[in-house]
């Protein structure tokens, strides 16, 4: 339970493995968790490794109006999707990126202008991809001309455990010239350096004249413990994976379970768990 000399003045959340379930639907209980969040002042926004329109469909729903953190926090929007501003990829940590995706034989994704560019529109996890965004993706002949604008680089697999190992390896190689981790299974994720999801949330906090002591974040995946690192109050969702759960104050149920609305109502609101 929150410390009553610190209460709760801002929720942030990832989106994907946290606030929606598999198939990318917002329960009824998650809406209302956020409705009476607003109901007791309480701030709320998103931070996600999805593209600014990848946010889109949060928006009504959830009667959003703060920014909200696209592409793990490096690029900021409003609710309208304008920019507040973005930071890309620097081109050469793009360019090898890119390259050790082609040698291990693994589809990449570019991110870039606003588009979501690929070669093949029917490669694995595109069709869920669509229904994730609810946009199309721009299908070009070469992705190189595209990685000196990039805002998020996505290596794709069905081949969960290679894509983990890749990510270690990845990540050593390109060092600091890009953040790389997995987003989802089957989602790499190779963003600008230097800003993710924690630099956002205390951004945020500082535009609003909130301590950090008084925000809370969800999340799901090593992406998330940035947030966790920076709130005075973190949750990991039932569905991560230990080490994430061991970096956050609270364990909530698994997305698919409510587990969202359980954190929010429980720890957050104060309430009982249902």
């Amino acid at each position: 339970m929150t410390n009553a000399a610190s209460p709760i003045r801002l929720v942030v959340t990832d989106v994907d493995g946290t606030l929606v379930t598999g198939d990318k639907r917002l329960t009824p209980r998650a809406v209302r968790a956020v409705e009476a969040l607003r109901a007791r002042g309480i701030a709320f926004t998103v931070a996600s490794s999805r593209p600014p329109i990848g946010l889109r469909p949060l928006v009504a729903p959830l009667g959003l109006t703060l920014p909200m953190g696209a592409f793990n926090g490096s690029t900021v929007v409003r609710p309208d999707l304008s920019l507040v501003d973005e930071t890309l990829i620097p081109e050469a940590a793009a360019r090898k990126a890119a390259a050790r995706f082609a040698a291990e034989g693994i589809a990449l994704w570019v991110f870039a202008e606003g588009a979501w560019l690929l070669t093949d529109p029917a490669g694995a996890y595109t069709d869920l991809e669509r229904r994730t965004l609810q946009a199309e993706p721009r299908v070009v002949d070469d992705l190189a001309p595209h990685l000196g604008r990039a805002a998020k680089l996505v290596g794709v697999s069905r081949d969960h455990a290679a894509l983990a190992a890749l990510e270690l390896r990845l990540a050593e190689e390109i060092g600091e010239g890009a953040a790389v981790h997995r987003s989802q299974a089957y989602y790499l994720d190779v963003t600008p350096p230097h800003v993710d999801k924690g630099h956002f949330v205390a951004r945020l906090a500082g535009e609003l004249d909130i301590a950090l002591a008084q925000v809370a974040v969800l999340g799901d995946m090593a992406n998330d413990t940035a947030m966790f690192s920076r709130a005075g109050l973190s949750i990991a969702m039932g569905n991560a994976s230990e080490a994430v759960q061991r970096a956050a104050t609270h364990v909530t149920g698994t997305n698919e379970a409510d587990g969202f609305a359980e954190a929010i109502e429980t720890y957050v609101l104060g309430r009982e768990p249902s």
